[in-house]
């Protein structure tokens, strides 16, 4: 969990650096659905999720779909990079809240640029357990009109350890006799992959997009008694918000960078709820303090002129809260033999079983595109929406509590989303040197989009938490 703090801050900084004179990147944020064939022996052949997509291309900091890092070093050919990279482990959509097998792979990445259009990769990545892979790929960039092709092709290297985890299924419960796990070692192996991104401009700042992609393991992977099929494919569609292409990037944005304090209160109550005022105490009183910094990259959406996009990083910490207990009699929840030994689970499917919930405090990670619509009635007022990612080192009292009563493993990553309003301090009490401070109020989601999603851990529910904030712009 270091290198994500790492990260935050190495974000931050990086975006920061540009204060007082911003010029507008590339960017993006889009929603679709993904389809894959499971190379895996399993009675489904395919699994389905939705999935948030988000894109910027800073001086330092990149994000491009499922895979983002920080540029080290860069001339006209080269580029030297960190880098993380989002793989699917697909299986049967019933277990993938069980197994959880996705994963936020580290590493490194040698990118040369052949010329403006033509580029190839050589990564190095592991996962949370030092299970390793290497990448040569090469990509390609057409246009024509309102359509624009990203075709590639990816030859990857894979440990043996990789290989036998993820495809031989080495240590994972035998359906046969789930009390003992597969021996099944593969050995290393190699995999090449074909495919092509597309956009198509619909327009201003609305595209189409999608992908197709192709692969086929090596002979040795293919033949193994885990593998049904020696070649798979995934395809990807989805609607996007990016820079208008018929416009020229402005080379000096008129939004300014902010910093934003805030503190919030738990409560067991959903969004619509929240909005229509009926809020409902949490028994635990759970609440965070978060720090979020906003980095401009547009100045209107769809020629608006009233709406500004910034790309946002934030920290949230998550105060130790009063304990509190529930129990859950057999065959509710995760008190079910289903559920025995999976994660810290302490109830065994036989008798009642009491849960204590005291994890916090603990630590929020967040990333996101933000968008404000600022009117003026008398003093300026903004409505916030943000959309993007949360990863939390404890998944939360609140959010456990919840999981654990509905049968679900809890999962570090969810959905984010921030609605928020606020309006000028400086314009309400005729103050100018705080005009640019603002005071404000904010629902913080978490969720997984309705078991729609395995990035997420193929659940349904989150949690919620309302804050007042300030907010200040330079």
């Amino acid at each position: 969990m270091k290198r994500v703090t790492a990260g935050i801050a190495i974000i931050t900084f990086s975006m920061s650096s540009y204060a007082y004179d911003i010029p507008e990147k590339n960017w993006g944020v889009a929603i679709g659905i993904r389809s894959a064939t499971i190379p895996l022996k399993a009675k489904e052949e395919n699994v389905r999720d939705l999935i948030p997509l988000l894109y910027y291309d800073g001086d330092r900091f990149f994000i491009r779909g499922l895979s983002g890092g920080v540029k080290i070093y860069k001339n006209d050919a080269w580029q030297f990079s960190l880098l993380g990279k989002y793989r699917y482990f697909d299986i049967p959509a019933e277990y993938q809240n069980l197994v959880q097998g996705n994963a936020l792979d580290i590493g490194g990445q040698v990118k040369y640029h052949f010329n403006d259009n033509f580029e190839a990769n050589f990564e190095i990545l592991r996962d949370q357990d030092s299970r390793y892979y290497t990448s040569l790929n090469t990509r390609y960039y057409w246009k024509s009109g309102s359509w624009e092709l990203f075709p590639y092709v990816d030859l990857r290297f894979k440990s043996a350890d990789f290989n036998n985890y993820y495809y031989g299924l080495d240590g994972f419960n035998n359906p046969a006799t789930p009390s003992s796990t597969l021996n099944n070692k593969i050995g290393s192996g190699f995999d090449i992959t074909v495919g092509s991104e597309l956009r198509y401009h619909v327009v201003s700042n609305f595209y189409l997009i999608g992908r197709a992609q192709y692969t086929v393991l090596d002979s040795n992977t293919r033949n193994s008694i885990s593998i049904q099929d020696g070649s798979y494919g995934e395809v990807y569609m989805g609607v996007a918000f990016f820079n208008d292409r018929t416009n020229r990037k402005t080379p000096s944005l008129m939004s300014k960078p902010y910093i934003r304090v805030a503190h919030g209160w738990a409560t067991p109550s959903n969004v619509g709820e929240i909005i229509e005022f009926n809020v409902e105490d949490d028994e635990q009183n759970n609440q965070f303090t978060s720090f979020f910094y906003g980095h401009p990259i547009a100045d209107s959406l769809f020629g608006i002129e009233d709406l500004d996009l910034y790309i946002t990083t934030g920290y949230v910490y998550h105060h130790g809260a009063n304990p509190y207990s529930q129990t859950l009699i057999p065959g509710q929840g995760i008190n079910t033999p289903d559920s025995v030994g999976l994660g810290n689970n302490p109830c065994d499917g036989v008798n009642p079983c009491t849960i204590t919930y005291n994890k916090q405090p603990s630590r929020e990670y967040i990333l996101a595109i933000k968008a404000y619509y600022n009117m003026t009635w008398p003093v300026r007022w903004r409505i916030g929406l943000a959309e993007g990612l949360s990863y939390i080192e404890t998944v939360g009292n609140l959010e456990q509590r919840e999981m654990d009563k509905k049968g679900y493993r809890s999962s570090q990553l969810m959905n984010y989303m921030d609605i928020t309003a606020d309006f000028s301090l400086g314009d309400a009490f005729g103050v100018g040197t705080m005009r640019e401070v603002y005071l404000g109020a904010g629902i913080h989601h978490r969720s997984s989009i309705f078991e729609s999603s395995s990035a997420f851990g193929r659940i349904k529910g989150g949690s919620n938490y309302l804050s007042l904030y300030l907010q200040y712009h330079w």
